[in-house]
């Protein structure tokens, strides 16, 4: 088929380029000159394991094409898929002024009879009204078809490719054979239902994993103060069917662009309507509070942080990803240095990015994890990257001046911590290796 795919963010860029993939030919439209020529270089603007190998691959398939050209690319689609930003507002609704103005494009640049996709993330009834505003633009025939994204950054090309099951939001069944064509290939669990529906489910979906990762996070804090581990609670609950094992792991909490988002959009979607949705209220604010126990821990191990020296492993929201937006790091590292302490950071993608974000005369980039730990009070473990449930621990405590680790996302094992000569903080499991009350090294 012919698609054309307006915005080359995480969403717009994995879509059009897994389109490409399955034997479509795919236009990938971008108002950033520099992006599109990147593009055209094989240079993705996002960091995403596999992405510039598949870029590379349908480029010079002739299956894919970058452009800034709108009005071209609609002109020469049969579906137009809508992958633009709907970034949060101040009352933590979707903004949603950019797929309004992306609308008004498509609508002028129409020459007959298209359908519209929306894969962007939108409150319920965004597509109907986008609807209106087409109509009111063009006199040319469409349909509007809802087909919300299930990414995960880091794993969104093999979430596109082998996804769980594809949501279709329609309103006339005779759409539904082009759709089902359409996405056929990438799965056969295809579930058709009505556009408001759909639009409904993409939320659902992303508050109650938003609230299974509250709720672990909340019984491991009562683990901690009753002598269990959640590690071990997470396994017992994760062999009930009814409960499963994903999205139990304990730690400082969600960030990224989705959860954030999702969750406040969704409290903003009831409040419209007046229902007060009191749990995913709680889910966010034990979430925001989740990614202080890391300072808690800290105070208690050194007392206090001015002048302590502490090595940061990971600023990203998730590991396999540059993405630091609402990353647990932002607000951590902010604390640390209002709060005087001399900072050591270390992320094997994310620096640059966060760099832009955050920089402070008291923070040293560091070359690896190692160079990070090198004569700190204390290291603290905010993303699980791969590479550092790999750190020779007793290389790493020798170098240390005060042997103090504090794991967020309880990377390492209590073997692991045993042999390791550290005094080691995680979320949920019983303080391994205590020693004597320590003070910071001041300098």
């Amino acid at each position: 088929m012919k698609l054309a795919v307006i915005g080359t963010g995480y969403v717009g860029l994995v879509s059009g380029v897994c389109f490409a993939e399955k034997g479509n030919h795919v236009i990938c439209v971008d108002s950033d000159v520099d992006k599109i020529n990147r593009l055209n270089q094989y240079e993705s603007p996002i960091y995403e394991p596999k992405i510039e190998a598949f870029i590379e691959r349908n480029l010079k398939a002739e299956r894919l094409e970058f452009t800034t050209d709108m009005s071209d690319a609609i002109r020469r689609s049969d579906i137009v898929i809508l992958a633009v930003g709907t970034p949060s507002m101040d009352n933590g609704a979707a903004d949603l002024s950019y797929i309004k103005a992306a609308v008004k494009e498509i609508a002028a640049a129409m020459d007959g009879y298209k359908i519209i996709l929306t894969k962007s993330t939108v409150p319920v009834g965004t597509n109907e009204m986008l609807a209106k505003l087409v109509a009111s633009l063009t006199d040319h025939p469409f349909d509007f078809v809802s087909a919300p994204e299930f990414l995960r950054e880091g794993t969104a090309i093999d979430d596109t490719l082998h996804p769980d099951r594809i949501v279709i939001g329609l309103d006339k069944n005779e759409l539904a054979a082009t759709m089902i064509a359409l996405h056929l290939s990438f799965s056969e669990q295809i579930f058709i239902t009505d556009i408001r529906s759909a639009e409904m489910i993409k939320y659902a979906s992303n508050a109650f994993l938003a609230t299974k990762i509250s709720f672990i996070n909340e019984i491991a804090n009562i683990c901690e103060k009753v002598g269990a581990d959640v590690m071990e609670v997470s396994k017992g609950m994760g062999l009930d069917r009814r409960i499963g094992s994903s999205f139990l792991q304990a730690g400082i909490g969600y960030g990224g662009s989705c959860f954030p988002k999702d969750t406040k959009a969704l409290i903003q979607i009831a409040g419209n309507v007046n229902y007060e949705f009191k749990l995913l209220q709680s889910v966010v604010e034990v979430n925001k509070g989740q990614r202080f126990q890391i300072i808690s821990k800290l105070r208690e191990s050194l007392h206090q942080l001015k002048g302590a020296t502490i090595g940061i492993w990971g600023l990203s929201f998730k590991p396999n990803t540059d993405d630091i937006r609402d990353a647990p790091s932002l607000e951590i590292i902010e604390l640390l240095v209002r709060e005087g302490a001399k900072l050591k950071l270390y992320d094997p993608i994310a620096m640059d990015k966060f760099k832009k974000v955050l920089d402070h005369p008291s923070i040293k980039w560091c070359k690896d994890a190692y160079a990070a730990a090198e004569g700190c009070d204390a290291v603290c473990l905010l993303t699980d990257w791969s590479e550092f449930s790999q750190i020779n621990l007793p290389r790493m405590a020798a170098t240390m001046q005060n042997r103090i680790l504090i794991d967020g996302r309880n990377v390492f094992s209590k073997d692991q911590i045993e042999s390791s000569g550290l005094e080691y903080y995680s979320i949920g499991r019983p303080l391994i290796n205590q020693y004597p009350p320590k003070t910071a090294n001041v300098m």
